[in-house]
């Protein structure tokens, strides 16, 4: 064996040698979609977890050490606590009723029937749809004098409110509206779990003399409970972030401010007052509302989710 061949340095196994050149890809393939995280998520919530804590005035660009004080203003802001209130009643009727709503029209598709694809397509569509077409079709409904609930209403005799500059009646029109817009997905995601759903299962129900209602509760609903966990946290974040709606069927959060929701208030703080100190201390408020339910959301829905 020659001197040169002797020190020469022994090659890595072809092995690892395609390992890091898989690696390399794979990172040059994620670099973009890391970079967009960081430059328009991370960085964004780091300056909201900073500037929460400082009197930021944008217009002359001089920022201030504050504390606490944010938080203390948003608190003694009566508009700010009735958003709050206003969010959770609209969460608390929009995410239930379009889960059982759902769950109901999923387990109606999911049967042989004629025409299920249309009928399926039918129920995704307002999810697919824009918010603001679906909010103008929705205000000519909700119009006093010509529009189709209150014309239905005059057939029976009844007159029909002014739904959306009633204070009594305009966030009852903003959930209507949500829940109809918000049931297709959950549809889509309860059907994909129905039909996981093993048929022996069904079967032997039959052979014992089930009920369909029995086999409903003893087997359907236990095994849609993973599904039931996912749809119910992605509900909870999209009603505690609701917006579009909102902001379409009722400008300036509604009469008497009856449908102000956080993120509204938000919007309005940063955008109209310009005071992004104290909307981004507002932000931290609903941030931690969304983390604070999630767990619930996982104690109450999602024990047995890795079980099943």
């Amino acid at each position: 064996m020659s001197v040169a061949s002797a020190n020469r340095a022994p090659r890595p196994p072809r092995r690892r040698r395609l390992g890091a050149d898989r690696r390399r890809a794979a990172y040059l393939m994620l670099a973009p979609s890391v970079i967009h995280l960081v430059w328009w998520i991370g960085l964004p919530v780091v300056a909201t977890f900073g500037l929460a804590f400082t009197h930021y005035d944008v217009i002359a660009g001089t920022i201030q050490w504050a504390g606490l004080d944010n938080f203390r203003e948003i608190f003694a802001d009566d508009i700010w606590n009735r958003s709050i209130w206003h969010t959770i009643i609209f969460t608390f009727f929009t995410v239930p009723v379009a889960m059982a709503i759902a769950v109901f029209i999923a387990v109606l598709l999911n049967q042989q029937i004629r025409a299920r694809a249309w009928y399926r397509a039918a129920f995704f569509m307002p999810h697919i749809t824009a918010t603001v077409a679906i909010a103008l079709v929705w205000m000519w409904m909700f119009e006093p004098t010509l529009g189709l609930f209150n014309l239905l209403l005059d057939r029976v005799g009844v007159n029909g409110p002014a739904w959306l500059s009633d204070p009594d009646w305009a966030m009852p029109a903003v959930i209507l509206v949500s829940i109809w817009k918000g049931i297709g997905l959950k549809m889509l995601i309860y059907l994909a779990a129905l039909q996981n759903i093993p048929h022996d299962l069904y079967e032997a129900a039959d052979l014992d003399g089930a009920s369909g209602l029995r086999r409903f509760f003893a087997i359907t609903l236990p095994l849609l409970k993973p599904a039931t966990f996912f749809v119910f946290i992605v509900s909870m974040i999209d009603a505690f972030q609701v917006f579009d709606q909102v902001y379409v069927l009722t400008p300036d959060g509604g009469p008497a401010n009856s449908t102000t929701v956080m993120t509204y208030e938000i919007y309005r703080t940063a955008f109209s007052e310009f005071n992004i100190s104290v909307a981004c201390a507002q932000s931290l408020v609903l941030f931690a509302f969304l983390l604070v339910l999630t767990v619930i959301g996982r104690r109450l829905t999602g024990k047995d989710a890795d079980e099943a």
